[in-house]
């Protein structure tokens, strides 16, 4: 079993991603895995990232507050415990439009071996 406490969670800085502290929970520089990692992200209020797509899959869970979530076809609101998939090369932003702090889990599949 490999345990990551949140008080020793590594932070990652992705781009494009504003007002926002993220924390690998596992996978990459948190631990080994051999499919998929985790992170968590706070995202103040009025905090964002930008539209954009990866190669990659995205599941997300909203832990706690608000997080809208934009795509393309539109916007949907998240609440606490709420979740959803982004597909592959789906364009996405998440935003926090509330005053109060939102909590966000991300788990995604490992990028490619180089």
């Amino acid at each position: 079993m490999q345990v990551t406490r949140l008080a020793d969670a590594p932070t990652y800085f992705p781009p494009e991603h504003h007002d926002m502290r993220c924390l690998r929970l596992q996978g990459m520089e948190a631990g080994e895995t051999s499919s998929l990692w985790m992170g968590m992200s706070q995202i103040l209020p009025g905090g964002r990232t930008s539209l954009s797509a990866s190669p990659q899959e995205k599941l997300y869970i909203v832990l706690d507050g608000t997080v809208t979530v934009v795509t393309d076809q539109g916007e949907t609101v998240l609440q606490r415990h709420d979740s959803c998939r982004i597909a592959p090369h789906e364009a996405r932003a998440l935003e926090n439009r509330s005053n109060l702090p939102a909590l966000i889990l991300l788990a995604m599949p490992l990028p490619p071996a180089k």
